[in-house]
């Protein structure tokens, strides 16, 4: 049977690489180092000229089907491996059939839960990780998505100004609809609980955890935040004619998780007296996106809203308040952001990403100015940052940093 890609951007080199072999006999001439979650199927990742890819070995429809699922959800913007393309009609050397094979992209700086324990990552931060899966879900059945195996395998993590963002790695059992019921909502709940309960354990068992929690109790808040995010996502609100500035409340609160509201339900009673609103269609990126539109910077939203306020700080410090809002943002991306970010070497740019070090500096220069008693340099405390704690700072990417 002779080979078969379906790829959706071809990239020529993925060819060259052994399909011929099992991936569990693919060496170190096309395997990378990078960290791997568990999976129930063989995974390798793997280099291919500036391009770094995970090689999933699966069954053909099942791989056909998860290409596909991928691909929508690209569609919508939502945070999930990028997908690369199908290969079948493997054979071995001695004619045997191998398995088909899925191909996504590797998302740079980010890691397996896993992986982050190892660098540094202790017990006090899992709800942050809870945190980041919860929002995750809950984007996803906003979308129609329903998951089927919610866990913490299913997720590769990136630091997102001291917090998380969570991108959906494995869509193997999930289904894309027009809606998911509250039942679906539920199991996906259930499922997520018992998985992550299960993880965690491992993790502690393992001594791989630095530091104490309890299981249950992060379960009970995978499902308190899931639902508490949700009602703000989409409850109904009602009031009176004279509380209409209500309204605009319920945008700004959306707008400080960082949902954009892209649609309202307004409803009047029968005389007219009583208002009711839902938010219809809501969108995560609400800072993410104004910093594109000021600087062209794509970060997480986390960091959007930090540089988003330094800023404002650099707006007002330098009293350029009554200036247009895009010139000044050119103006803080070529005299602070982009001198900033050229001080860390070369060698040290894999240990995090442009805009999570820029969070990190502030962070270093609060504290620096709280020893010092007045307020600090950025760029001095930027220099402090790469020579004192950069250093120890693991490698979170093997893909180069332009930046």
């Amino acid at each position: 049977m002779a080979l078969r890609i379906v790829a959706s951007r071809p990239d020529p080199a993925v060819v060259r690489l052994p399909w011929h072999l099992p991936l569990e006999e693919w060496g170190d001439e096309y395997v990378v180092p990078l960290p791997r979650g568990l999976s129930r199927h063989v995974v390798r990742i793997v280099r291919l000229g500036s391009k770094v890819y995970a090689v999933k070995e699966t069954q053909e429809p099942i791989a056909f089907a998860e290409y596909r699922l991928l691909r929508d959800l690209q569609r919508l913007y939502l945070p999930a491996v990028k997908p690369q393309g199908v290969v079948t009609g493997r054979t071995a050397r001695d004619g045997s059939p191998l398995p088909a094979c899925l191909l996504t992209e590797h998302l740079a700086y980010s890691l397996p839960y896993r992986s982050l324990f190892s660098h540094g990552v202790t017990a006090d931060r899992v709800p942050s990780l809870v945190d980041a899966i919860v929002v995750l879900l809950a984007r996803l059945h906003l979308a129609g998505f329903y998951w089927g195996d919610v866990s913490l395998s299913n997720v590769l993590f990136r630091r997102n100004a001291g917090e998380f963002a969570a991108y959906l790695v494995d869509a193997e059992t999930g289904e894309l609809r027009d809606s998911v019921s509250d039942r679906m909502r539920e199991h996906d709940l259930t499922v997520g609980g018992e998985n992550i309960f299960a993880e965690l354990m491992d993790l502690q068992a393992s001594g791989k955890m630095s530091g104490q929690l309890d299981a249950r109790e992060i379960v009970a808040m995978l499902h308190e935040r899931y639902r508490l995010l949700m009602a703000e996502l989409t409850g109904t609100e009602e009031f009176g004619l004279d509380e209409m500035w209500r309204i605009e409340q319920r945008i700004e609160r959306l707008n400080e998780l960082g949902f954009d509201v892209d649609e309202i339900d307004i409803v009047t009673d029968y005389d007219g007296q009583r208002v009711e609103i839902q938010p219809k269609v809501v969108d995560l990126g609400h800072h993410a996106r104004e910093l594109q539109g000021l600087t062209g910077l794509s970060v997480e939203e986390n960091q959007a809203r930090r540089l988003l306020n330094d800023l404002a700080a650099y707006t007002a410090s330098h009293d350029l308040g009554r200036e247009d809002r895009h010139v000044v943002a050119s103006r803080w991306l070529t005299t602070v952001y982009e001198p900033i970010a050229a001080m860390v070497p070369d060698e040290a740019r894999s240990k995090l990403e442009p805009a999570e070090r820029f969070h990190e500096i502030l962070e270093h220069r609060w504290h620096l100015s709280e020893e010092a008693g007045h307020e600090v340099d950025i760029f001095e405390a930027a220099r402090d940052w790469v020579d004192q704690v950069l250093p120890a700072r693991p490698d979170e990417a093997i893909a180069s940093d332009d930046a």
